[in-house]
């Protein structure tokens, strides 16, 4: 099984990168695994004190859950993948399963962060954008998904968001065996990544 973590910022493109890829390759050959799903459960606090959790900061995913999982997929084991509500900040009782296949991407902000996961994976991507660009995109993507306003959006980047970015994530790159400049746009490095994923599945 090849494991590849796709990380990068907020609005870099990750999630682009990955449906690229996913297009470009035989139906259900390929498991993703979103970092986002495994956010941690905050039911037992009030929706006021969920919503000022900042999400991109290591301490809000349970990292510990997504390493037994892929080890798990490795093993030839079904997982059941959470999934969690940004509105409401917590997990639903429903779950995704996930059977092994010879190929799983986890894609997310902080995959190649802590360590223990890193050593799970065969290939570590980095998806690289301007800041200007991703808040751009941040800022769209959280007032139609997320119902929140333009200030609330501007505030929470400069609380969390750009100094997590700085302190967590970016540091990340230098793990990465690839860095994707401009996200999805760059259709060169998606066709290296889809050309190198088919290898793996043949």
């Amino acid at each position: 099984m090849l494991v590849i973590g796709i990380a990068g910022g907020t609005g870099s493109g990750k999630t682009t990168v990955v449906r690229k890829i996913i297009e470009n390759l035989p139906a259900g050959e390929v498991a993703v695994i979103s970092q986002d799903s495994y956010y941690k459960d905050n039911a037992h606090l009030p929706l006021a004190e969920r919503q000022k959790i900042n999400f991109d900061h290591p301490s809000s995913i349970e990292f510990e859950l997504l390493v037994d999982h892929i080890k798990k997929l490795k093993a030839g084991q079904t997982v059941n993948e959470p999934i969690y509500s940004y509105l409401t900040c917590v997990r639903s009782n429903e779950t995704r399963e996930i059977s092994p296949k010879l190929v799983v991407i986890i894609e997310g902000i902080l995959v190649l962060f802590p360590p223990a996961l890193r050593e799970l994976m065969g290939l570590k991507v980095f998806v690289d954008c301007d800041s200007d660009v991703r808040l751009s995109r941040v800022i769209q993507r959280d007032i139609i998904e997320r119902g929140r306003d333009v200030q609330s959006v501007l505030d929470r980047y400069a609380q969390t968001v750009r100094p997590s970015h700085i302190q967590f994530i970016e540091p990340t790159k230098q793990f990465a065996d690839i860095i994707v400049p401009q996200g999805g746009n760059n259709l060169v490095a998606i066709n290296i990544l889809t050309n190198f994923i088919q290898q793996n599945l043949k």
